[in-house]
């Protein structure tokens, strides 16, 4: 009785974080029952995942923007444009594509730069300055590929990123290994950073839950990768996209909860006066988080081009509205100071598999435009009606 306590207690103290990943199984459970397992099918969850590739990443920066009070309308064309730019370096300009990666991220790093100077210097609102560069950076797509209307790319390493696998080296009953292999790593990884939270919170003698909830959230989170390992593995592997997607959260994981610039820019978003007054640099913090969003729209640009295998002239649109209904969806507050990126990329996740489920059965578009608004406007009511319980 005492277990069940503490945990009806821990989800309802906790409800911001674990709703949406309650929201998520409810999600694919449905789908998966409406859809006779199709949903639940190896090739679906592998292209599903793919899919939410570039848009999570966007979710992961726009998570930080929102965080700092701020927004950025510009990411969706940026990625398109950069994407385009980076078209032209492999194909005209003949660049390879170990150099025009690296090149394409440091011109969206400045990119998100002059957004943050714009912001932070000038004092134009974020709103205001970040719908300038998407008209912008609309045009710029425009001007580059006016010529041909789609810039076709034919370097495969480039290509790959966006289409293709890790490698197989053997196959254990039509299981890709190296998959496996990398699944277990994940798992053991959470293992190690849950513990490793858990013993710094006793050391500094915090509340932590009972081992036995301890236990119980290791074994069902483990079990959880452990399966979509699993799927996964009996497809393809892991993508080379979803890769990506991932170190993307560990790192910015990491930097957000272990590093002094985390709470920093936390800091900045709860109240911005208090934090300038204890020493805190918000402009710095903005034009870092600022040039930290250019760079991660740099890089889902490239991974859109190389999942299309060619920049076109509507490549990014829409872009942003899909990274902020992830950020939000994922747990991200409209005040402010409060949200995760492992949140947002479960929103993403999440819208990612509304569109793939309604698609499997047939939904007309016109109903799932108004059935992922109304997930939103849900998300938003829910995190204002639980900022109400805490006040």
């Amino acid at each position: 009785m005492n277990f069940y306590n503490e945990a009806k207690s821990l989800i309802k103290v906790n409800i911001r974080e674990y709703g949406m990943y309650i929201a998520l199984f409810v999600i694919m459970l449905t789908f998966s029952i409406m859809t006779d397992g199709l949903f639940m099918s190896s090739r679906n969850i592998s292209n599903l995942l793919d899919a939410t590739g570039y848009i999570a990443v966007l979710a992961v920066g726009m998570t930080l923007v929102i965080v700092i009070r701020h927004i950025d309308l510009s990411v969706g064309f940026a990625a398109g444009f950069l994407g385009a730019i980076a078209a032209i370096f492999l194909t005209e300009l003949g660049v390879p594509f170990y150099l025009t990666i690296p090149i394409i991220l440091v011109l969206g790093i400045v990119v998100g730069l002059f957004n943050g100077f714009l912001v932070a210097q000038i004092g134009i609102p974020s709103f205001v300055a970040s719908l300038a560069g998407m008209l912008i950076f609309r045009g710029a797509l425009l001007r580059v590929t006016e010529d041909t209307g789609t810039i076709i790319i034919k370097d495969e390493h480039f290509n790959a990123i966006g289409n293709g696998f890790i490698p197989s080296i053997v196959k254990i009953n039509g299981l890709n290994l190296l998959s496996l292999i990398f699944g277990l790593c994940i798992i053991l990884l959470y293992i190690v950073m849950e513990v490793s939270k858990r013993k710094n919170k006793l050391k500094y003698n915090f509340e932590v839950t009972s081992m036995n909830i301890f236990m119980v959230k290791l074994v069902f989170v483990s079990a959880i990768i452990a399966y979509i390992t699993w799927i996964i593995a009996g497809y393809n592997g892991f993508s080379w996209t979803v890769i990506i997607m991932l170190l993307v959260v560990v790192i910015y994981q990491i930097l957000t909860s272990k590093t002094v610039l985390g709470r920093h820019i936390y800091a900045v978003g709860s109240n911005p006066e208090a934090a300038h007054l204890s020493g805190i640099s918000v402009k710095k913090i903005t034009y870092i988080v600022f040039g930290s969003m250019g760079m991660l729209s740099a890089l889902s640009g490239i991974l859109f081009t190389a999942r299309l295998q060619s920049a076109t002239t509507t490549a990014g649109t829409l872009f942003e509205l899909d990274a902020i209904a992830a950020a939000y969806v994922g747990g991200v507050s409209a005040a402010g100071g409060v949200g995760k990126v492992t949140g947002s990329i479960i929103g993403a996740i999440v819208m990612a598999s509304l569109s793939s489920g309604m698609n499997l059965l047939g939904v007309g578009i016109s109903y799932q435009y108004m059935i992922r608004g109304a997930v939103l406007a849900a998300a938003v009511i829910f995190d204002v009606m639980t900022r109400k319980k805490r006040s």
